[in-house]
């Protein structure tokens, strides 16, 4: 089966149609989905549509868009529902977090000073608890990985990677694994499907991040993980590989990437 690692299925462009959504990935082939939150106030969003959906889990974080409104409570808060939420299965990483130094506001001195403080202390939380992170490293790479040297978690995923090969080396170096989806349907995305092509097969996870970054066959309108198998087949096109080959692989590295999956999936 294949496995999407990033979906906000959450998002207000789903509206009531999130369980639909699910339940027609999973007749596409789609046997488990990664719901990260982004927010304090999302945290049991994302926990109750887990607990709705059969092939759901979540992901507990703050991310970087997030991180301007947040304060030190919601740090706090985000410690004590981790803690409380590693006796649930659907419960399997610390995300989405990161730095984005795309947004101008976010690239302001103190707001990035705010965001590579709040980056550390929930890496701080994923390694003390042991748990893999899903990391937003928008024209910030070389800047996660600083950090996430220093306070190694339980590896995790680079999402949406578009960096250099030497940026994917060190990711792959740190224990990481990194997300590819919609981006590299498009043929003018030179860079992202030089890294899908290249790039050794077992650090590669599949993603839809929907309702963003849909592929090209859908482009503009709404992603959605029912998607995904196309885009794995994208990805074994630009690898020449049958997609059967690309969806047994990437769902081993999913498993490998977040472990806590895989009780899920037995």
């Amino acid at each position: 089966m294949w496995i999407d690692t990033h979906c906000h299925l959450d998002a207000h462009e789903f509206g009531t149609e999130s369980l639909a959504v699910a339940r027609r990935a999973e007749e596409a082939g789609v046997g488990m989905i990664v719901i990260p939150a982004v927010a304090r106030a999302n945290f049991d969003v994302v926990r109750r549509l887990a607990a709705g959906v059969p092939n759901a889990s979540y992901a507990l974080g703050i991310h970087p868009i997030y991180v301007p409104q947040a304060t030190d409570d919601d740090l706090a808060e985000l410690r004590r529902q981790v803690e409380a939420s590693l006796a649930d299965p659907r419960f399997v990483a610390i995300g989405e977090i990161g730095l984005d130094f795309f947004i101008p506001m976010l690239c302001e001195p103190a707001m990035r000073e705010k965001q590579e403080r709040f980056l550390r202390e929930q890496l701080r939380i994923a390694r003390d608890f042991g748990l893999p992170v899903l990391a937003h490293v928008r024209r910030s790479q070389d800047q996660v990985l600083k950090h996430v040297r220093q306070i190694p978690p339980a590896g995790g995923i680079a999402h949406a990677f578009n960096g250099s090969h030497q940026q994917a080396g060190a990711f792959i170096d740190a224990g990481f694994h990194l997300g590819f989806g919609g981006a590299m349907t498009f043929t003018r995305a030179l860079q992202i499907r030089r890294l899908a092509a290249d790039l050794p097969l077992d650090a590669i996870v599949l993603e839809t991040d929907a309702p963003d970054i849909a592929p090209a066959w859908v482009h503009p309108g709404r992603n959605s993980p029912e998607q995904l198998p196309a885009i794995g087949a994208a990805l074994a096109g630009l690898r020449t590989l049958a997609p059967d080959a690309v969806r047994a692989a990437t769902h081993a590295n999913a498993l490998a990437a977040i472990p806590r999956l895989a009780p899920l999936l037995a």
